[in-house]
Parts: C-alpha cells; sequence; structure tokens
C-alpha cells in the first residue's frame, strides 16, 4: 500500500455557505502516526468520513498508492478500519457479541473470527469485560470497545477520529500507548486530535487545518524548528498584487484568507521591514506573530484561535 493523497479537495455540504475542505491537498505515507491537528469545526471529521467514503460529492482527487481510494474501498473493503468520535456499537449487547457481529458483517467467520475477537480483546484488555453489556462500562472501556472493533479486520488504513474524547488520564494514557504501537511501515494511520499535546506524544507527522483549509504540514521535528521564523500576520486589508508578488519571491508568501499572511524571515531585522511595507501599502497589521517553537502557540499564532475552541 502507498501513500494516501489528498489533490484539491473540496466539500461542501448541501446548504452550507461556506465549504467544510477548501482545495485541500495532503500526502499522508505509510508508517508512524499521522496527526491532524486543528479545533472542533476545522473540517477533521469531514476530511475522515470522506476518506472512509461516509460522506460522498467532494471534488479533487483521494489517491491510495497512486489508484484511486474508491477502488481499495470497493475491492479491499477489510484494508480499511474506522474508529469514530462516536461510540460505533450496540449498547444492549455485550463486548463480545459486539465483536463477533461487526466481525461478521466486514467477512470474518468461523476460527478466524474467534481468533480476531480474542486479538482485539486483548490488545484493548477486554478480556474482564467480555461478557458485560456496553452500554454498562466507563467511558475509558467503551472507547477501548470503539478501538477494538476498528482493529478487527487488521486494516492497513486506520482512520482515527478523537478516539480519547470523554475519558480520563489513566485511559487516555493506555489508548496513546496502544495506538502508537499500532505503527508499522506498511501501515497508514491518521489521527485526528485537538489535544496538542495528544499530537506530540505519538505522532510522527502532522498536518494543522482550520476552517477546511491546510495551513501546515510536516515531520512533526521539523515544523517546529521552521517555526522559529514564520511571521504571521492579519492585516487590515489585503495586500496590493504588487507587495504580494514581492513577499512571494522574498519571503514565501502564503495567502491563508481572510486578511491572514504567512511569511518566513530569513532574520529577525526581516519583521520590521515587513511591517514598514505593510503600513505603506495601506494594510495595518491588526496582529503579529513570530517565532515561537510550541505546537500550541504555533497553532493560534496561524489561526488565532485555541486548539479546544
Amino acid at each position: 500500500m502507498g501513500a494516501l493523497s489528498l489533490r484539491d479537495l473540496t466539500f461542501r455540504y448541501p446548504g452550507a455557505n461556506d465549504a467544510a475542505l477548501q482545495g485541500l491537498t495532503l500526502d499522508i505515507p505509510r508508517g508512524g502516526v499521522f496527526g491532524l491537528l486543528g479545533p472542533n469545526g476545522a473540517g477533521k471529521t469531514t476530511l475522515i468520513s470522506l476518506i472512509a467514503g461516509q460522506l460522498r460529492g467532494a471534488s479533487g482527487d483521494m489517491l491510495l498508492g497512486g489508484a484511486p481510494l474508491a477502488e481499495a474501498r470497493r475491492h479491499a473493503p477489510r484494508s480499511l478500519g474506522l474508529v469514530p468520535q462516536e461510540h460505533a456499537f450496540y449498547p444492549m449487547l455485550t463486548c463480545r457479541e459486539n465483536l463477533r457481529f461487526f466481525g461478521a458483517v466486514q467477512g470474518l467467520g468461523g476460527a478466524r473470527l474467534a481468533e480476531r475477537v480474542a486479538a482485539v480483546s486483548a490488545f484493548a484488555r477486554l478480556e474482564a469485560v467480555l461478557e458485560r453489556r456496553a452500554g454498562e462500562l466507563s467511558g475509558g472501556l467503551k472507547r477501548r470497545l470503539n478501538l477494538a472493533i476498528g482493529l478487527l479486520t487488521e486494516p492497513q488504513l486506520l482512520l482515527l477520529d478523537e478516539p480519547t474524547v470523554g475519558v480520563d488520564a489513566q485511559s487516555r494514557a493506555f489508548l496513546l500507548e496502544q495506538i502508537r504501537s499500532l505503527a508499522a511501515p506498511g501501515r497508514i494511520i491518521v489521527y485526528t486530535s485537538h489535544y496538542m499535546e495528544e499530537v506530540q506524544a505519538i505522532c510522527d507527522r502532522v498536518a494543522i487545518i482550520d476552517h477546511g483549509r491546510l495551513l501546515l504540514s510536516g515531520a512533526l521535528a521539523e515544523v517546529l524548528q521552521d517555526s522559529a521564523g514564520l511571521l504571521a500576520l492579519r492585516l487590515s486589508a489585503p495586500l496590493p498584487a504588487a507587495l504580494a508578488a514581492e513577499w512571494r519571491a522574498q519571503f514565501d508568501l502564503r495567502d491563508d484568507g481572510e486578511r491572514r499572511y504567512r511569511l518566513r524571515l530569513a532574520a529577525p531585522a526581516e519583521l520590521m521591514q515587513a511591517l514598514h511595507a505593510a503600513k505603506a501599502a495601506g494594510c495595518e497589521p491588526l496582529s503579529v506573530a513570530y517565532g515561537e517553537r510550541n505546537l500550541e502557540q504555533l497553532f493560534m499564532r496561524l489561526t488565532e484561535r485555541s486548539l479546544r475552541d
């Protein structure tokens, strides 16, 4: 299985004024854990739902190993696993009954089904509660059951949409440790969260999105290192075309929409140069942030929002 490639992906919910995803282009390689970071409403769940095939109607391309992702979903559905935000099981069934049911729905049977139920139960440490009704479990055990169901078919593309929501610190630590252990050279793991500390704990690469736009992506260590020279501006007016072209050549200008811009400065002295040029062009800086190396500070600088907003 090759990389997961998203090309100019745009999606709008029926009746919505704004697109939930806007021209998003992203490459997610095999191996490690890829963190998709953004506040609530950023577009993370929409993106996961599109990849999983639960939503349709997006423009752009989704490719897996260079072939359309839809073909992989059609010809090898067991290769994709989804652990959603919601509790995706039947509360009146026992844990064992849920695991057997969802395994059978995905084509597992006989000895193979029994083997996989035992394996995921051990992985999620559910052996002691297999005969209990799922609805009676604690929040942490429910999240473990959600994870176990998503792993029944040993998926090579695993999508985890905020899988630790609503759990205590001990359960969160256990889930993160187990998810991290799933990383393998041939597997793609996409992990969405609005918890910066989770992403820093288990992810090798990260993408930051907000309002459906990709703001930044790369290896986590490189993203934090590169942010040292990053200037984020919000201006009172759009940049004139001439100044935008100049900054594009000199500062690798990025336009994040809503009069928000990013510039990569080679030296701190260029900060005042850029601010003076903006003012001279009639674009008063309304907010200025420069040089943090903390992931949450970086996100707030790019979006002017908290990760948990």
